[in-house]
């Protein structure tokens, strides 16, 4: 995988679900924690989200799109679909299993069934293909774990035996947990803690594990930057700070090159969301035992998020990374060089395993304010796939873009609309949807060279809305 912060049933509507979980189906009817000394920014932004995800929980407007009207999809593509039709969903990942036709897609649920009487109201759910995306299997909890408040910000990774890794949040503590399943979703074991018990809180991890599935490694944050090493297919961890600046870290992608090296792509800011946001590579050549910090750009601050409850960072500047067969690196991020201002979507190249890196590209012309860069390589020397959020075409009317190039960056095929349905949702217009519905989403790149992107659309930062799926190319 390449990459890479719900509301309550209707007054009225009872919706039948099924959701399975290890102990068997059941039919049921229907950022930031605290820790010592890391400032004030993220108590406030905690704040901010808590107050978000109530009311995600209490919103009763209805997520059921109704007849979707779409215009033709872009030749090679499916038309978008959304995952379910009466659960308010956002901030979805996707993995596809090498040297297989199995999908796996996960996604945040808010106010959906819950997997047990003590089990959070907010829910990681995750579901499989078999047929590429084709067709879906159940829905499916990841873990009832009990006394958890909400879970949060799902990773998918699967190993070439076809092992399924999951990374998440059970709360802000323990925070970053992981789990793996060796059915395809159907069972998953028992979440081993990733971050270490001396800190009280950890948040939004990034999952990269190597073929044989031996070696994982989540990089996440506690305001500071961490990343966090198994050697043993992900029983145990050792975890190591990467930075001593003062600012406030996100990962935000990941890859592993041919050579073993691990790249995770991050951006920091200042503690008060305010001013320049600095964007980054964390590199390390021995497997997780040190990290390298190196500079890609800087962006100005943020265009403000305006929307009920967002928090200040929301449009902050991002940055993912991905490598190629041959060991070329592109990093494809967002920024602007004017604060507040939009910010256009560029990429960097490097042929030394990100050693040194070229001159930034443009790559998403007349994008209005682009954001939450995805990206992924395929098969092939040179072969990348992108893809965006941007608001182009107004406000409320945004969209979800792919882009390809095929010759490591030097030209790029023309852009594809890949949110092509023009109604049927309560936040579907010819033009676009009405907000990106958290802030990440995700792309893959199938064995055979297909690609799988799943994205969060609603009306607001608070929703409700839904998770959206495409392939092809």
């Amino acid at each position: 995988m390449a990459t890479l912060s719900r509301r309550g049933v209707a007054a009225g509507l009872v919706v039948a679900v099924a959701v399975v979980g290890g102990a068997g189906a059941i039919l049921l009817t229907h950022s930031r924690g605290e820790v010592e000394g890391r400032g004030g920014k993220a108590e406030a932004k905690d704040a901010l989200e808590e107050q978000a995800a109530a009311a995600r929980l209490a919103a009763v407007a209805p997520v059921r799109p109704t007849k979707v009207v779409r215009t033709a999809a872009a030749a090679g593509w499916t038309s978008e679909q959304v995952w379910s039709t009466t659960n308010n969903d956002w901030e979805p990942s996707v993995a596809a299993a090498p040297g297989s036709s199995w999908i796996y897609e996960a996604t945040t649920r808010y106010g959906g069934p819950k997997a047990c009487n003590s089990c959070p109201r907010t829910a990681i759910i995750v579901r499989s293909s078999s047929d590429g995306g084709a067709t879906w299997g159940l829905d499916r909890f990841v873990c009832a774990c009990k006394g958890v408040k909400a879970q949060n910000d799902p990773e998918l990774a699967v190993a070439a035996n076809g092992t399924v890794f999951m990374a998440w949040l059970n709360d802000y503590n323990p925070g970053v947990v992981l789990a793996k399943s060796t059915d395809h979703g159907a069972t998953w074991s028992v979440p081993v803690r990733v971050s270490p018990s001396t800190l009280t809180f950890s948040d939004k991890p990034i999952l990269l594990v190597s073929s044989s599935g031996q070696d994982v490694f989540v990089a996440w944050n506690a305001s500071d930057s961490y990343v966090s090493t198994s050697h043993d297919g992900g029983a145990t961890f050792a975890s190591v700070k990467t930075n001593t600046d003062g600012l406030y870290w996100f990962a935000e992608g990941g890859s592993i090159a041919p050579n073993g090296s691990v790249l995770f792509a991050e951006s920091a800011e200042n503690q008060n969301a305010t001013g320049p946001i600095q964007l980054s590579l964390l590199r390390s050549t021995n497997g997780g035992t040190s990290w390298t910090t190196i500079a890609i750009d800087t962006s100005q601050e943020q265009v403000p998020c305006t929307a009920r409850s967002c928090i200040p960072d929301f449009f902050g500047a991002q940055a993912n990374v991905a490598v190629d067969a041959t060991g070329k690196v592109l990093v494809l991020y967002t920024a602007n060089g004017v604060a507040r201002a939009p910010q256009d979507l560029y990429v960097r190249s490097s042929a030394d395993n990100g050693t040194t890196f070229g001159a930034r590209q443009e790559v998403a012309q007349n994008a209005g304010n682009a954001g939450f860069p995805v990206i992924d390589a395929g098969s092939s020397a040179g072969d990348f796939r992108i893809a965006w959020q941007d608001d182009r075409n107004g406000a409320g009317a945004w969209n979800t873009w792919y882009r390809q190039t095929t010759n490591g960056g030097s030209t790029w095929a023309p852009q594809i609309r890949l949110s092509d349905a023009t109604g049927g949702a309560p936040y579907k217009t010819a033009s676009g949807y009405g907000f990106p519905y958290g802030d990440y989403f995700d792309l893959d790149v199938t064995s055979t060279g297909t690609n799988v992107v799943a994205w969060g659309e609603g009306p607001s930062y608070i929703g409700p809305g839904g998770t959206w799926f495409a392939r092809g190319g």
